[in-house]
């Protein structure tokens, strides 16, 4: 019994840490939307075709003859309805990077946590522990305060801010349909999603621009390597584990992206951090520490109720 709930708590953490990873790796995708030349939507077509051959490469190999087969109709609808919602919110977010920095771009398209969490609530009647309230204030106290204390000032910001804010919605709605797929194989919805994202985008970037082709070889593997790391490993990352913990729990892990796009947008773009945001970075951090710690009690209460 002890060591099947011990074992219970480490798939937990496991995930817990892959959706982080995940996090992480779409975090890093701000710095090759600013490196490429394309418009908004086009970055947004290569990211997800480029990234098509790898991940069917994966299905084939983990699924074998049940790769790109969905158990119904309705899902194959959920997919589709997931993937306008995400092709919106990345088209949206790559356009405010064009107003804004990426930490401002970044912090406020996570918003979709908060979304997230009182879609949750009001349409799954998910329950949040007061440990989760305290993670969920201390993370977005980190957040908040990166956003106030921000020393970088930039023309249109307010508007870029703005078109963020509305991607969060968006990006709220894909993340929800998801987290109700865990059914199906991960690597088959990320497969489909990233389909029909593309698809979308490919609809919104002919109304953008014209020019679509990389001037450069250095510009092809910058979109190659955002396809490979944000798309391939990134999103799938997060469509593995996502299913597999709290919706709520997961808004928190998903918080690793603005983390890790202000840290770099410092480091590669010199919108630099003074030790104030420094501070605000820990206290996210800490925030995602604590909800780590509400797994094991959610954990050892449905080892419970299935015995």
């Amino acid at each position: 019994m002890k060591y099947i709930l011990m074992s219970s708590q480490l798939k937990s953490a496991q995930n817990f840490f892959i959706l982080c990873l995940g996090g992480s790796l779409i975090g890093l995708a701000p710095l090759f939307v600013r490196w490429s030349e394309l418009s908004p939507s086009w970055n947004l077509c290569y990211r997800m075709f480029l990234a098509l051959p790898f991940l069917a490469l994966i299905n084939f190999y983990h699924n074998g003859s049940k790769a790109f087969k969905l158990k119904s109709r309705k899902h194959l609808l959920l997919v589709l309805v997931a993937s306008l919602a995400f092709a919106g919110d990345m088209s949206s977010w790559h356009w405010s990077l064009q107003f804004t920095s990426v930490a401002n771009a970044t912090i406020f398209v996570n918003t979709a946590s908060i979304y997230m969490v009182i879609f949750a609530v009001l349409i799954f009647k998910e329950s949040i522990s007061k440990q989760f309230v305290l993670s969920f204030v201390l993370t977005f106290v980190g957040v908040i305060g990166l956003i106030y204390f921000s020393n970088i000032k930039s023309e249109g910001a307010l508007m870029g801010d703005g078109i963020a804010l509305m991607a969060a919605f968006l990006y709220a709605t894909y993340l929800l349909i998801i987290s109700r797929l865990g059914e199906e194989s991960s690597i088959n919805i990320i497969f489909y999603t990233t389909l029909f994202t593309g698809m979308f985008g490919l609809i919104f970037a002919l109304f953008e621009s014209r020019e679509f082709l990389p001037s450069s070889s250095a510009q092809f593997y910058n979109l190659l390597a955002m396809a490979i790391l944000c798309q391939v490993g990134g999103q799938f990352f997060i469509t593995y584990s996502l299913p597999k913990i709290k919706a709520s729990l997961g808004s928190i892990g998903l918080l690793m992206q603005p983390i890790i796009a202000t840290i770099f947008g410092a480091i590669v773009f010199y919108e630099y951090l003074n030790f104030i945001q420094l501070g605000f970075v820990i206290l996210a951090l800490l925030g995602i520490y604590f909800a780590r710690l509400e797994i094991q009690p959610t954990m050892e209460l449905k080892h419970e109720t299935q015995n």
